[in-house]
């Protein structure tokens, strides 16, 4: 039986994962989007846990709004991602600061 305390205990695991892909890894633009992904997941893990240990099924239509903003922000995120490829044929972060002028 797979009990409330695991849920949470892997939601903290794929939250630290996140973050600190985020803070070690900060010129590769593709790779701090697939981090603010993972901290996406964690927050839906933690809603969907306490929503079955609860029996309440508001967590769950949470999940489904989160997962909405999930997706429009990876398809905005690729968006932006090719604009800037193809003005400056790089995906570094570092480049981003260029765009100011």
């Amino acid at each position: 039986m797979v009990t409330l305390q695991s849920y949470l205990t892997l939601s903290a695991l794929v939250f630290s994962i996140g973050i600190t892909g985020i803070i070690i890894n900060r010129k590769n633009i593709i790779i701090v989007m697939m981090c603010t992904e993972l901290l996406l997941i964690s927050v839906n893990f933690n809603f969907i846990a306490f929503s079955h240990q609860l029996q309440d099924l508001s967590g769950q239509v949470f999940v489904f709004f989160i997962l909405t903003v999930a997706a429009a922000e990876a398809a905005i995120g690729l968006a932006i991602l090719v604009a800037l490829y193809r003005n400056k044929k790089s995906i570094s972060v570092s480049e981003l600061n260029t765009l100011r002028n």
